[in-house]
């Protein structure tokens, strides 16, 4: 598996499917200790993905500690200009414009929007 591919998504959930094959693997090579070369193979099995799933597992804490990080030093009035509307309707034009004008279909109107806008005509 691509490093790349393990690593992106949420490592904290792929730290616990690793580390839970690893158990299973554990579980396995115990069940088959008496074939050393079996036992050999699993409890290898096991080490890796145990290893992987902490490693994942720290990854995940030092992703979220960085995170906290950055999100503390930036002053709150930057945090709400950037998830306000607007911005993300400038920044949904400006993405709109560096695509080539390709943009997505725009939502169909509720039934609320259409008889708002039947009455405003009139």
């Amino acid at each position: 598996m691509a490093l790349q591919r393990m690593l992106s998504g949420d490592p904290s959930k792929s730290s616990k499917v690793y580390l839970a094959i690893g158990a299973l693997s554990l579980i396995k090579a115990i069940a088959v200790r008496k074939d050393r070369e079996r036992f050999r193979r699993e409890l290898t099995d096991a080490g890796l993905f145990l290893g992987v799933g902490f490693v994942l597992h720290r990854f995940s804490r030092m992703k979220a500690q960085k995170r906290q990080e950055l999100e503390s030093q930036v002053p709150d009035w930057a945090a709400d200009v950037m998830t306000s509307e607007s911005t993300s309707r400038v920044l949904r034009s400006l993405a709109k414009q560096q695509l080539g004008g390709r943009s997505e279909p725009e939502p169909e109107p509720t039934l609320r929007d259409r008889a708002r806008g039947v009455f405003s005509s009139r």
